[in-house]
């Protein structure tokens, strides 16, 4: 038989077999079997068990009814062979974190800084003098004898640093193994229980589960084939070799998990699960070596990438402030000892005095430090924080609206999308297919005919043909609520097919009863390049009977005959065809009617077996039973969803499989296209035509006078789709590059996906090829999940670029002031202690204020931000170097004039160990304010002069303002000598404030217009992954290398 099917015994061996005996066949055995191919596994099988049936017999499962699903029978399974379960990697300790937060260079030379420093603190020479101004200027004994304090102080400084950074990549590891366990929990596979076919996670499958395999599919445990039609898999993930296999039981039913299932259908009896599974012996392999890898991740993690290699016009600044705070840094080491040195030996004229020498060393020391802090201050350390916060808390909500996201950098480049290609059915329509029309016996109905008003012998054919000639997975089941809507189970276009079977007053399931699969002789299974279906049974007299069904000019193109009124078959010409096009076929089109027509064919028993590979002879000779119009209702929110991105820039075009007038009927519907509007609606053989030269090559300059105004594209293979998502995205016509999100459901949706910028798989009626190439599952198919997502992209972009403009200001600022004041005072206005608190708890508590701003309806007013532009915008610039400005003239004022505005002494010039100063106090307090108050101005990044706006929904924002102010108060009243800090009065914390809220003031000033670099007037920029890119560009604190790979690895499982 061509079908591939095995007997089996009467009875349910499941629900009759001794589970307290040993099975028949033991894990070590499968496994030996499951690693030959082809006829060396059909040897095999034959030698040792005799057939398939044998082996399930064994396994004490039945090839029909599946097991039992009794829990003691799963657990003893699991127990001898095994969970489908591959463990994740150990996730790394928290003390292993430490130590990891603990190898940054910068912490390391401020560590070995801090010890040398607290270690000579407790050294004072016998003869102070000899030392000249370099041991004295202490206010009193006591105050030199705490010279240890800022040692201890940076040591501390910096063990809250590692903690914290500790604590973040402890959190954001743990996130991640959350969505990977989401992503796992997510998919599920249909297995055979107690004779009811059922779904259950891919975790649950046992060993003796029969598993139904149809196109599409990702197979989550080697099997053993028990019956196929027409199946086709592709092994390249674990073979390399591209070609499809096809599986039979006569020549290879070996079926492995990770493999896909490219055509067919059929059932296999699981062999093997999680690590006794041919992927998961090769995981096993790779553990082995894991050690190996972890030591070249760590060597690449010494490598920086180029600092100044990605440079794109304004953003050139930010990329390359390391470098400019590296040579700021030693500049002030180097100026602040020569200066020492000639100041001490050459002015003063002392000698070098033995006693004197950890002095000297301490002033080095200190110098050193100074410098470190310049380079601390330079490197925007929360700049990957906010990037990896942003999108965590991205993802998160996400969820929430349906959009699951695989690949974290698919957030950040939906919100740069410029087009989107969309699926019809289930995407824009509801996918749930009722059949209101039909051709049936010469007659037009306009409505489902009663079944009455049909030839006996053509209703007859027509229930039968449907009833057989579609998966037996398919089903209509009662609702689940009383009034309820029946459910539709397996393919929509299939339900349709058989509510009009019921909507006849018949039923499909007596006749599959009569004739289960197993029966049926061969299947020919819908794929792209057919487009249609056909089922072969055969005759009590040695004859055959095919039934198919498929697309309805395809399907009409292959018959020669069709049933008139009476029920008997008639010549069908290609007039006849031709008219039936235009009289049925394109006014149900044009309705937004999918047609599909229904024909069978008779092979008589004295002409023999035909052969049945040799498809365009089978498929041909058709006689016509019905033709029938399928609708599919626009979702009612997908016109308002299409007109919102339009709004914001985003072209919408429909790429579909069905007839164009149907595809541009439903187009219209959506406002797609739009009345009075120059768009075009191609088919797929005309689009080639048009953009391909006369080799048949696709040349992109013909792609290029195609794709701006191309909205519909019909009856278009998936080959079609990959070319224009590939054409869209290499053009370089227009303004700006454009960035390409794409829908798929179907297997061979995969390359298309992965093509795109952003992949969407339907994560209801989507394969699990489809969902593995894809960035994002939409869990409820629905288009206005897409554009929830444009939205949350435009979010997280925008909530990066608002740090990122508040902490170069920060940066710049506290840069020139560290350096200048170095230079000119021989200290750091800014001290270390200080400079890490605004440094790490600034950058730590900003990032989650600026990263979690929650989305608006605003953000799709305005188009897209482009592929090639740069990260820093001009307005962005012009804030930055505007308050930059405006703090450091107020900055500097206090500095050199502080003492006389604010009547008290002078902290310049202070020697070594002296006390903390009120006019450095007063200096640290007001660059503290102005930054706080400079956060405020940071929530809004494109001239908008209402900061306030919208504060108030996010508490967290509001919390970490407030919580920064007290933090600061405390530091300010109690830090003491460890802060470098005195008490201040009521009256300096006034006008201390009162300098900070000159930034609010200073920022609606500086709103004079600059004219945008982006299309649209965006005011900010960037393509695929822009962002994670300029993140790792700043290497003091990349974005964690270890998580870097997580991500990967967790991409890679999924």
């Amino acid at each position: 038989m061509a079908n591939n099917i095995v007997d089996h015994p009467p009875g349910n061996s499941v629900a009759e077999g001794n589970h307290d005996g040993d099975f028949g066949v033991s894990m070590e055995d499968l496994k030996n079997i499951m690693e030959l191919r082809s006829s060396e596994a059909v040897t095999m099988i034959q030698e040792k068990f005799g057939d398939v049936q044998s082996i399930c017999r064994r396994l004490k499962t039945s090839p029909i009814e599946g097991l039992s699903g009794n829990p003691v029978d799963l657990e003893k399974r699991h127990a001898t062979f095994g969970k489908n379960l591959i463990p994740p990697k150990k996730a790394k300790t928290f003390l292993q974190l430490v130590w990891e937060a603990l190898q940054d260079v910068t912490l390391i030379i401020l560590e070995v800084a801090a010890i040398i420093s607290l270690g000579l603190s407790f050294y004072h020479p016998p003869g102070g003098d000899a030392c000249g101004q370099a041991a004295g200027g202490v206010e009193d004994e006591g105050e030199a004898q705490a010279g240890w304090i800022e040692g201890a102080a940076i040591l501390f400084s910096v063990i809250i640093v590692v903690l914290v950074t500790a604590f973040n990549d402890w959190s954001k590891e743990k996130q991640f193994r959350g969505l990977q366990s989401r992503i796992e929990q997510e998919q599920k596979f249909t297995v055979i229980r107690k004779g009811q076919v059922i779904q259950i996670p891919v975790a649950e499958i046992v060993v003796g589960d029969i598993a139904q395999i149809k196109y599409g599919d990702l197979l989550p445990a080697d099997g053993i084939l028990i019956q196929g039609n027409d199946l086709k898999i592709d092994e390249s993930s674990l073979t390399g070799e591209s070609d499809h296999v096809r599986k039979s039981l006569e020549k290879d039913p070996m079926l492995l998990s990770g493999t896909h299932v490219m055509e067919g259908s059929g059932r296999m009896v699981v062999s093997a699960v999680g690590l006794n599974s041919q992927t998961g012996i090769i995981f096993t392999l790779l553990g082995a070596s894991e050690h190996d890898e972890e030591k070249k991740v760590k060597k690449s993690k010494k490598r920086k990438p180029g600092l100044c290699s990605k440079k794109t016009h304004s953003n050139v600044s930010s990329l390359c402030l390391f470098s400019t705070g590296l040579f700021m840094s030693a500049m002030t080491v180097i100026i602040l000892i020569l200066y020492f040195v000639i100041n001490t030996f050459l002015v003063q004229n002392l000698s070098w005095v033995a006693e004197c020498t950890p002095i000297y060393i301490q002033y080095f020391v200190k110098f050193f430090i100074i410098g470190v802090t310049v380079l601390v201050v330079a490197v925007p350390e929360g700049l990957p924080l906010a990037v990896t916060i942003s999108l965590a808390y991205s993802v998160k909500k996400m969820m929430k609206d349906n959009n699951l996201v695989r690949h974290l950098d698919a957030c950040e480049t939906m919100g740069n999308a410029t087009a989107i290609c969309s699926d019809k059915t289930g995407t824009l329509t509801m996918n749930r297919m009722t059949v209101v029309q039909a051709y049936i016996g010469d007659t037009h109905y306009k409505t489902v005919p009663e079944p009455e008003a049909i030839k006996p012998e053509t209703l007859e054919m027509l229930v039968n043909s449907i009833s057989i000639n579609s998966a037996y997975t398919t089903k209509i089941l009662p609702p689940e609520k009383e009034g309820g809507l029946p459910r539709h189970v397996g393919n929509k276009t299939e339900c349709a097919l058989l509510g009009l079977v019921l909507g006849l007053k018949r039923d499909y399931q007596p006749i599959r009863d009569e004739i289960p699969e197993e029966m049926l002789y061969k299947v020919y299974t819908f794929n792209s390049s057919r487009k249609s279906m056909s089922t072969v049974l055969k005759n009590a007299d040695g004859g055959f009977r095919m039934y198919s069904k498929g697309a309805s000019e395809i399907v009409l193109r292959k018959c020669s005959h069709i049933l008139d009124a009476q029920g008997q078959p008639r010549v069908f010409k290609m007039k006849d065809r031709d008219e039936m096009v235009r009289k049925v076929i394109e006014p149900m089109a044009c309705d937004g009617l999918r047609t599909i027509c229904v024909a069978y064919r008779d092979f008589p028993a004295e002409a023999g077996e035909p052969n049945w590979d040799n498809e365009n002879d089978i498929l041909d000779n058709l006689t016509c039973i019905v033709v029938v119009g399928i609708e599919d209702p626009v979702r009612p929110e997908v016109p308002e969803a299409i007109a919102k991105c339009q709004r914001a820039g985003i072209d919408v075009r429909m790429v579909t499989g069905d007839n164009i007038n149907t595809a541009r009927a439903i187009a219209t519907k959506c406002g797609i296209l739009q009345p009075g509007e120059e768009f075009l609606c191609l088919e797929g053989k005309e689009f080639n035509q048009q953009i391909r030269n006369d080799k048949g090559e696709v040349e992109q300059e013909r792609l290029d006078k195609v794709w701006p105004k191309l909205r519909v594209l019909a009856r278009s293979s998936p080959t079609d789709k990959h070319t224009l998502v590939k054409g869209i995205i290499d053009s370089t016509v227009g303004e700006t590059r454009q960035v390409v999100a794409v829908t798929g459901d179907g297997t061979n949706d995969g390359p298309a996906l992965k093509k795109a910028d952003v992949g969407f798989a339907m994560g209801i009626a989507g394969t699990d090829v489809a969902k593995e190439a894809s960035d994002i599952i939409l869990t409820d198919d629905n288009f206005t999940s897409i554009v929830k997502a444009v939205m949350w992209g435009r979010n997280v972009y925008d909530s990066i670029s608002k740090f990122l403009q508040f902490q170069l200001t920060v940066n710049v600022v506290a840069v020139i002031v560290a350096f200048t004041g170095a230079c000119i005072t021989q200290d750091s206005p800014l001290k270390a202690v200080q400079m890490l608190w605004v440094n790490l708890i600034m950058d730590t508590l900003a990032s989650l204020a600026l990263a979690t701003e929650p989305p608006t309806e605003s953000l799709l007013l305005r188009r897209p931000y482009g592929r090639d532009k740069p990260l820093i915008s001009r307005t962005m610039m012009k804030n930055i170097l505007g308050h930059a400005v405006f703090q450091l003239i107020i900055i500097f004022t206090l500095l050199f004039a502080g003492e006389v505005l604010f009547d008290i002494d002078s902290g310049r010039n202070a020697p070594l160990h002296s006390p903390p100063s009120e006019h450095y106090t007063i200096v640290f307090n007001v660059f503290v304010m102005m930054q706080l108050f400079n956060e405020i101005n940071a929530r809004k990044i494109h001239g908008e002069r209402n900061v306030f706006e919208g504060i108030y929904r996010n508490p967290i924002f509001c919390s970490v303002v407030l919580g920064t102010f007290a933090l600061q108060i405390i530091i300010v009243q109690f830090g003491g000598k460890p802060f470098s800090c005195t008490a201040l009065t009521i009256d300096q914390w006034l006008w201390c404030i009162f300098i900070g809220i000159g930034e609010l003031l200073w920022g609606q000033v500086s709103l004079f217009p600059v004219k945008s670099d982006c299309v649209g007037g965006g005011g900010r920029c960037g393509g695929k992954k822009g962002l994670l890119r300029a993140a790792v560009m700043f290497p003091s604190q990349p974005l964690p290398w270890q998580l870097l790979l997580h991500m990967k690895a967790v991409s890679n499982k999924v």
